[in-house]
């Protein structure tokens, strides 16, 4: 199986760098695949967890926001919020949820960010 370059960037550190098989995005249209060769694409992210395939294991990151950048040297991940799912716990978890029902209780809040955050949850509900 061909490998491509893979960078995932939050503003606080970069998670990941690397050559991987596949990435599994979740963009704000739904989620894509990303393998060697895929054709150019620029998206945005949704509230989701993101899955790094390589050689046989998959790690999974929850992100929330951010861009998708599929170029010919790659992909590149910038997001607003990146955790490691083995980071996934107490705090960062109920601090996730937090802001999501906050989002959801704002009537002023426009229909992508309820949208968002009604997949945010549906995410973090298995933490």
């Amino acid at each position: 199986m061909s490998q491509f370059a893979f960078s995932l960037v939050s503003p606080e550190r970069e998670l990941f760098s690397g050559d991987v098989d596949a990435v599994l995005v979740p963009g704000s249209e739904g989620l894509f695949e990303v393998r060697a060769g895929h054709a150019p694409l620029m998206a945005t992210l949704s509230p989701g967890m993101l899955e790094v395939h390589r050689g046989g294991t998959v790690q999974k990151t929850f992100v929330r926001g951010g861009f998708a950048d599929v170029s010919p040297n790659g992909l590149t991940i910038l997001a607003e919020k990146a955790v490691a799912e083995a980071e996934l716990k107490g705090d960062v978890v109920a601090d996730e949820k937090a802001l999501a029902q906050k989002t959801l209780g704002d009537s002023a809040a426009d229909p992508d960010a309820q949208l968002d955050a009604q997949r945010a949850l549906g995410t973090l509900e298995n933490f």
